[in-house]
């Protein structure tokens, strides 16, 4: 019983590990099998979720529509599961933000599930609003709730990047910088802020030497399934030798 009981962690586990070495193919077969030995896991479908998601970005066109209605249902499935799964709720709001509706993505389901992230994470629900609010031009009130959002939640890293990472988009890097700093200060040496840094560098082309240093140090830091994967910054990173 208890080799069947840690069957779906191992598979789970080798999937998370699949997935940080960039094999999607293998971390699909793995979470599958997963999700199939426990079908009422929110998390294994979340990271199911994950790797087609992943599978969809990187395939043709033709196999990116099936992977990523792969990834919806996986996500949805999620939050089924478990409604008061943060991280579920919000991978599902991202899909729906961002995905086009023909693979079940739309700006108004990604409103209709701010309620069941508020549900889950407050904080967390304010920057899903903000991020609506930005694509509607309202940006006043997409800073806000960034702030908001941080109040709530101080010790939250992530939405301190999210501050940062909005404000250089609108093109205020130097209050961009004190975000960051205010980052660093929570949680020093971090590789999920060397890799937002670099990130935000790159996507407002300035700053490429610091970006390519921090890419650096982001590859040899020891990462964690949460982190963005090491083909993620390899990607950014010959992007900006390439400039």
């Amino acid at each position: 019983m208890a080799a069947a009981e840690g069957l779906p962690a191992s598979l789970e586990q080798r999937g998370k590990t699949c997935f940080m070495q960039a094999d999607f193919k293998c971390a699909t077969e793995a979470l599958e099998k997963a999700a199939a030995a426990d079908p009422g896991s929110s998390t294994i479908q979340m990271w199911l979720g994950r790797a087609w998601g992943r599978r969809a970005e990187l395939a043709s066109p033709l196999s990116a529509f099936g992977y990523a209605k792969k990834a919806r249902v996986a996500f949805e499935n999620a939050v089924r599961l478990d409604p008061r799964n943060a991280e579920a709720a919000s991978d599902l709001f991202e899909f729906y933000i961002d995905a086009p509706g023909m693979v079940g993505g739309g700006a108004e389901k990604a409103r209709a599930l701010i309620p069941a992230i508020a549900a889950a994470d407050p904080s967390q629900a304010l920057f899903a609003q903000a991020r609506i609010d930005e694509a509607s031009h309202q940006y006043n009130s997409a800073e806000a709730r960034l702030r908001r959002a941080i109040e709530l939640a101080p010790r939250e890293l992530g939405h301190v990047l999210d501050l940062a990472r909005y404000l250089a988009r609108a093109g205020r890097y130097s209050e961009s910088e004190v975000s960051f700093n205010q980052a660093e200060k929570l949680a020093p040496g971090s590789p999920r802020i060397l890799f937002a840094r670099a990130e935000t560098y790159i996507a407002t082309k300035r700053n490429t030497a610091e970006a390519r240093d921090l890419l650096h140090r982001y590859l040899a830091a020891n990462l964690t399934p949460e982190d963005p994967s090491r083909s993620e910054a390899l990607r950014l990173l010959r992007k900006v030798e390439g400039a």
